[in-house]
């Protein structure tokens, strides 16, 4: 476990640290007025209660899967393309584990970074609806217990939906552009399902998305000897 938490500490000192912040704070600070714009602009039938724009708020969340893809590119994809991750595979160390630290790596830094997303989108949600009165009613302590609630469940949701494209693009075939438009993809899946009028359960989706993440990941990690040669 320490030498995960070291190669872990090590993908950090590797990244392109303030192109990934100044990418983060941007995420942030869309998703943090998106709501009230949403309403405002788009639909105002999100603003009748704040139970509805919970739901508005748990699905504009997804757009960490968006960065999820841009820490694929950078700990995975241009470490194989630049050749630097032949440096990593002459450690004493598995490449298995090497991946899986990578894994680790991506799944923490999205997982923390969504739960943030969460917290500011909802204080100013929040405080924004103090000021200009534009969802009705105010929020009980049931939406209050409700959000924090799905703020966890959602954001390791948006962590393992992230990781689709990690085996197939970034593994296997280590395809920047492809691993975006897959991330863009699975981001706005139930847009394309609801435009083009198929009734699909919001929950079994997510489960099949979430199982989806879970088997990338094992394949990245069992078939890196594979098809992991640089």
């Amino acid at each position: 476990m320490e030498k995960l938490v070291k190669l872990m500490e090590l993908e950090w000192r590797k990244l392109k640290q303030k192109m990934i912040l100044s990418e983060l704070i941007i995420y942030w600070g869309i998703l943090m007025f998106l709501p009230m714009f949403f309403i405002k602009m788009v639909s105002a039938e999100f603003g009748q209660s704040y139970s509805t724009i919970i739901q508005l708020m748990m699905s504009m969340q997804l757009g960490f899967v968006l960065f999820g893809a841009s820490l694929i590119n950078q700990v995975v994809i241009d470490e194989y393309k630049n050749k630097t991750i032949s440096l990593s595979f002459g450690y004493p160390i598995s490449r298995k584990k090497l991946v899986m630290a990578k894994v680790l790596f991506i799944s923490l830094f999205v997982f923390l970074c969504t739960l943030v997303s969460f917290l500011l989108s909802g204080m100013t949600t929040y405080l924004l609806d103090q000021a200009f009165h534009i969802i009705n009613g105010q929020p009980t302590a049931e939406d209050i217990t409700t959000y924090f609630s799905k703020m966890i469940v959602h954001s390791l949701m948006v962590t393992l939906i992230s990781l689709i494209p990690l085996f197939f693009f970034g593994i296997w075939k280590r395809e920047t552009i492809p691993t975006v438009l897959c991330a863009i993809f699975l981001m706005q899946f139930q847009n394309f399902s609801f435009l083009l009028n198929v009734n699909l359960n919001t929950n079994i989706v997510n489960i099949v998305l979430c199982l989806l993440g879970v088997v990338s990941v094992y394949l990245s990690i069992k078939m890196v000897d594979r098809v992991g040669d640089i």
